[in-house]
């Protein structure tokens, strides 16, 4: 067996195991002194390992973690990333129970001895468990947890266990009559409540929840149905139902979302919640008539998907700063721009729990209501009661705001009440849909707004997008062409310092190349000159002239640092951004 520390198999004194292991850390300059100092305090309060604390405060990453322990108890580590390498027959011969309990799993044989990967080496119960099962000896070998929980599921239930499941279920639920007619509507409801309709839909959710997915789309052809999910901002085909259960399956998410059955010719919203093993998730619904049927679009709101804090953001941090600082404003309205699933609503709720006190009175406008703060007075509109943004803001304006979120300006009228709320005394944060920050200055002038009064009203416009970050296991270097490098303005001496990755494909990330998304931004900030030259009637380009004059960059050059940092590729700037300089 390996040899480890002693005073690292006792059970207790956990902060005094931590300790040693930090002193480690600190001498091989793994970690700063004042980073354990900080690790170890949490430590006590909390408990867990040392590890564990790391991980949890993000000062290490669970790969660093591992790597540095495994050199500690000088224990063999295993990064397990192609799956494909594990002998499935005998990872199987230690029950999934086993592997699940304990964290570990069988990955091949070398020389008599079963070799396993485990999160915890120290774990003397789990080592035994299995030598008893195996009657054969094992060497054991560190990996990550997140590393063996995708093994396991690789191991015992295939690459994807929901969709498989969901291919299970349509061929058993496939009709044997070819030319079978649509399902009358009463009929729809009925089969609505069937047992395998109520599976498909469980299923279809807890797939694409587990795939990160923001969107499901139920889209009716012809002769099928076409069932797709969006995952980092692209659509990806999913099972489609059998086409027995197709109108049941839209009949049964129209239960869910208690919304009118027999109303098939009227678009309807309708939301509804799905709880997992440790959360709660909103699920706002909405259907649309189409030629072949109605068509369902499902929002997956995962508030635990998304941590709301600022300094996680992805901002620089020298417009880290700067925000903060424009937040801090007494009274002004800031504007986040950008197109539907940019990330706008995630800024904007971020700001508000950096801005959340209970010596302030914050109150919001939405349509609808996405994700719920604590202490904070929300309220969603309801245009069928004449509840508008318009209405609702005359109302709060009553009721002796501090800060006002108004979900989107859609007016002149919600415009001039927002502007004329900021200029007395209160801070209000918005959303507009415009191209790039300077644009949202001239339409904001073009819909009625006097110049002189957004001038003296407005504080920040932040321009975002979302793009595609690229997997982290199988990202690749690559040489720029030197028509990349044109389009995106790189300077060519730096490209020639920097390493740029590009997408290539694994199975840590379905063979797509990314894996999650990061924002870039413009940033305007309105100081006293650029006011003078909006009360003044300049133009976007002006504007923008002289943004760039202060330096502040567009969201093509916000992508181009992404780049140069390696979390994204230019294919992926070039696709969502453009540049008018």
């Amino acid at each position: 067996m390996t040899e480890t520390p002693q005073n690292l198999r006792t059970s207790a004194g956990r902060v005094k195991e931590g300790a040693l292991f930090g002193d480690w850390l600190v001498a091989n300059q793994r970690l700063s002194p004042e980073k354990l100092h900080a690790a170890l305090v949490e430590q006590a309060k909390t408990g867990g390992r040392l590890g564990e604390v790391l991980v949890r405060l993000e000062t290490l990453t669970e790969r660093e973690v591992t790597t540095a322990l495994g050199e500690y108890l000088r224990i063999e580590t295993i990064a397990i990333e192609d799956v494909s390498t594990i002998n499935i027959p005998i990872a199987r011969q230690i029950p999934e129970t086993i592997a699940t309990r304990f964290c570990l799993v069988a990955i091949g044989e070398d020389q008599g001895k079963v070799l396993v990967a485990i999160a915890d080496p120290l774990n003397v119960v789990a080592i035994d468990t299995i030598t008893v099962k195996l009657k054969r000896p094992v060497r054991t070998m560190l990996a990550t947890a997140r590393d063996i929980q995708r093994a396991i599921e690789v191991i015992y239930h295939g690459t994807d266990v929901q969709e498989q499941k969901l291919r299970d279920l349509v061929e058993l639920e496939i009709s044997t009559e070819e030319d079978e007619e649509e399902f009358e509507q009463t009929s729809s409801i009925a089969e609505a409540e069937d047992a395998p309709v109520i599976r498909f839909v469980d299923l279809l959710l807890s797939h694409a929840v587990k795939s990160r997915a923001s969107d499901i789309h139920i889209e009716p052809q012809e002769k099928s149905t076409s069932i797709r999910m969006r995952v980092d901002g692209m659509l990806q085909d999913m099972v489609p139902p059998a086409r027995k259960m197709q109108s049941a399956v839209v009949a049964r998410i129209k239960i869910l979302s208690e919304m009118n059955i027999a109303e098939r010719r009227l678009p309807q919203d309708g939301r509804f919640k799905i709880k997992t093993a440790s959360r709660d998730i909103d699920v706002r619904v909405s259907t649309l008539p189409t030629i072949y049927g109605e068509k369902v679009v499902m929002r997956i709101l995962d508030a635990g998907a998304v941590e709301h804090n600022l300094d996680k953001m992805g901002f620089e941090p020298h417009l880290l700063d700067q925000f903060k600082n424009i937040l801090k404003q007494p009274h002004g309205i800031i504007i986040v721009t950008g197109p539907t699933g940019s990330g706008k609503s995630t800024t904007l709720y971020s700001a508000l729990n950096y801005l959340r006190d209970p010596k302030k009175n914050i109150t919001t406008v939405e349509d609808p209501v996405e994700y719920r703060l604590g202490g904070i007075n929300q309220t969603q509109i309801k245009s069928e009661i004449e509840l508008t943004f318009a209405s609702c803001l005359r109302a709060i304006l009553r009721q002796d705001p501090d800060i006002i979120l108004l979900g989107e300006i859609r007016d002149k009228e919600t415009m001039e009440i927002a502007m004329k709320a900021s200029l007395t005394g209160h801070l209000v944060l918005s959303t507009f849909h415009t191209n790039d920050a300077p644009s949202a200055i001239s339409r904001l002038v073009y819909m009625g707004l006097e110049p002189y009064l957004l001038a003296s009203s407005l504080n920040l416009i932040l321009a975002q997008r979302l793009l595609r970050k690229l997997c982290e296991h199988c990202r690749e270097p690559m040489e720029l062409d030197e028509d990349t490098i044109r389009r995106l303005h790189i300077d060519p001496k730096e490209v020639k310092n920097t390493t740029i990755y590009q997408a290539k494909g694994c199975s840590q990330c379905n063979n797509v190349g990314y894996s999650g998304r990061v924002p870039i931004f413009e940033f305007l900030p309105i100081d006293r000159h650029m006011r003078d030259r909006i009360a003044q009637g300049a133009g976007e380009v002006d504007i923008r002239a002289m943004a760039r004059e202060k330096g502040y960059g567009n969201l093509s050059d916000s992508g181009v640092r992404r780049v140069m940092q390696g979390l994204t590729s230019a294919d992926e700037v070039l696709r969502v951004t453009f540049s008018e300089d």
